[in-house]
């Protein structure tokens, strides 16, 4: 196993996940103006709510997909009867749908911000980056169905949950030995999935973490309409 392989998907990792947390914890406690999403709907709001719709569906279910299936051990799998192999026809199927929802709201939302002059022009090169960044996540993603297409057998699956799994318990050789072969499309995927975690704090998606809880107990708001 060769040391970058130890330093991308070993290290690398809790690295990602140190700045994730501690970052947020500072912009959060310094600048909580900026916690925002920064909404361009007062700009356009027609394909806004079109693209939005569609990726946060889509990007909500991949996530939730991912976070089922590689942290959930493979002798719980097992034991409901659900073998590694159709575990992986599965996540192919449910990955694509979703998938391709997201990478169609996605692309609306990149295209719109892009060529709209009004929307160009608030956007930060932050937001534009993410957007790409996201983007580039979502095709490999997407063409990893195809890898995985080639072998049915659930291997690499297991392999990409070992990683998951023993970067949760701190075990990080372990985890860079697991993923070290898998094919590469894997690996950058899960390399700009780590990424993603690193510029969070310094972006917009900071709003994913604020929840409005407090929603669900405020007093209804009265809105009258005009006479």
């Amino acid at each position: 196993m060769s040391y970058l392989n130890t330093l991308l998907f070993g290290i690398y990792p809790y690295i990602t996940l140190a700045v994730f947390i501690i970052a947020s914890i500072i912009r959060y406690d310094r600048e909580q103006y900026t916690w925002k999403t920064g909404s361009s709907q007062l700009l356009e709001s027609k394909k806004l709510k079109r693209g939005s719709r569609a990726f946060h569906i889509g990007v909500i279910m991949v996530l939730l997909g991912h976070f089922v299936g590689l942290l959930t051990p493979a002798e719980v799998w097992h034991v409901v009867g659900i073998e590694a192999s159709h575990k992986q026809l599965i996540a192919m199927a449910f990955g694509g749908v979703f998938g391709l929802l997201c990478f169609y709201g996605l692309t609306i939302l990149i295209k719109r911000r892009l060529t709209n002059p009004r929307i160009r022009a608030t956007s930060s090169k932050m937001d534009i980056a993410v957007l790409l960044l996201l983007y580039v996540q979502l095709i490999l993603g997407l063409l990893s169905i195809f890898v995985s297409a080639g072998h049915l057998d659930g291997a690499e699956m297991l392999l990409l949950m070992s990683w998951a799994q023993n970067i949760v318990t701190l075990d990080g050789a372990e985890a860079a030995a697991a993923i070290a072969q898998v094919h590469w499309i894997y690996k950058l995927h899960v390399f700009l999935g780590m990424s993603l975690f690193l510029v969070f704090p310094f972006s917009r998606l900071v709003h994913i973490a604020s929840v409005p809880i407090q929603y669900l107990s405020r007093s209804y708001q009265v809105v009258r309409s005009k006479s």
